[in-house]
């Protein structure tokens, strides 16, 4: 499988390789102080968080508001490979940390 270096983002380097139509990103934290850090020593390794790109972020943001979503990014920002993107909060999402990404 190809595998490609990508941006360092939230304080942790990522690397990602395709699995079919998928992305599979790989995190390491490079900061003790980084959400990803913290997440592993609360937890251990493990799936940090699922990603869903959609076609429209912001219409999605507003459509999971209107849901009653609890959103952690009330606004997309910039991620991995300068995308923008949104975090869906667990307590919504069945206990699962969501990412939501612009195409």
């Amino acid at each position: 499988m190809p595998e490609a270096a990508l941006d360092d983002a939230d304080g942790a380097s990522i690397v990602g390789f395709s699995a079919g139509d998928s992305l599979v990103e790989l995190l390491e934290a490079d900061d003790p102080a980084s959400p990803i850090a913290r997440f592993v020593a609360k937890r251990g390794p493990g799936i940090h968080h699922i990603c869903f790109a959609v076609d429209d972020l912001d219409a999605m943001l507003e459509r999971c508001r209107k849901a009653g979503v609890q959103l952690i990014d009330q606004k997309p920002r910039v991620g991995a490979e300068g995308k923008r993107i949104a975090f869906l909060h667990p307590k919504s999402t069945g206990g699962v940390l969501v990412e939501l990404s612009d195409h």
